[in-house]
């Protein structure tokens, strides 16, 4: 009986020209084989949130992995590091950021038990005997991204009256603040000072 191409699709084939995509021939499938792999890949579309920070279109991603055969695929470990652009969400000076990252993923080997076991969308798998690391990097990177970039842990931020960054201003900078109970009747006060006339202007009886 003929397998039903529906319930098993083909994986689209990967792009050897694409600096993501390592083949994986020489381990030969062949348990305990490994090999390094340093490379720069640039980044196919930005990650993270613009004006926040993000790592833009085009932007190196510097790999320093090691793969290693296993029984069941191949299994990727090591480091990625990119640069991160944006502002501080404090004092909103622009920033920017080194941002490393662990990576640890398994490729599944056609046919093998992980294969058949699990889905795609949780362990990746072989195509031809080639991985693609752009998703798994993508993923990691992403998720260590911070959602609130700081210039430096201490940072002060902008004064809530003038908005000027707190480093920047005199020590004991601050601001008069009058009780709202009192704002009306001190309001009232200046007023009558301005109408009030000047002494000796009045006419003599």
């Amino acid at each position: 009986m003929s397998e039903n191409p529906a319930q098993n699709p083909r994986p689209a084939q990967l792009d050897d020209r694409s600096p993501w995509v390592v083949d994986t021939r020489e381990l030969g499938r062949r348990a305990g084989l490994s090999r390094e792999l340093s490379r720069s890949a640039p980044v196919p579309t930005a990650l993270g949130v613009p004006g926040v920070l993000e790592i833009p279109a085009g932007a190196p991603v510097e790999l320093d992995l090691l793969l290693e055969s296993v029984v069941e695929g191949v299994l990727v470990s090591g480091t990625a590091t990119a640069t991160a652009t944006g502002e501080c969400s404090r004092c909103l000076d622009p920033l920017t950021e080194e941002v490393e990252v662990e990576l640890t993923e398994l490729f599944a080997y056609p046919g093998s038990v992980t294969e058949e076991t699990t889905d795609e969308d949780e362990i990746p798998r072989l195509v031809d005997d080639r991985i693609d690391l752009e998703p798994t990097v993508r993923d990691a990177v992403v998720l260590a991204l911070p959602l609130a970039p700081l210039c430096r842990e201490d940072c002060p931020g902008l004064c809530v009256e003038c908005g000027v960054k707190w480093a920047d201003l005199e020590p004991g900078h601050g601001h008069e603040k009058i009780d709202p109970r009192w704002a009306a009747l001190v309001e009232r006060f200046d007023e009558n000072a301005g109408d009030k006339p000047a002494h000796g202007s009045g006419e003599q009886a």
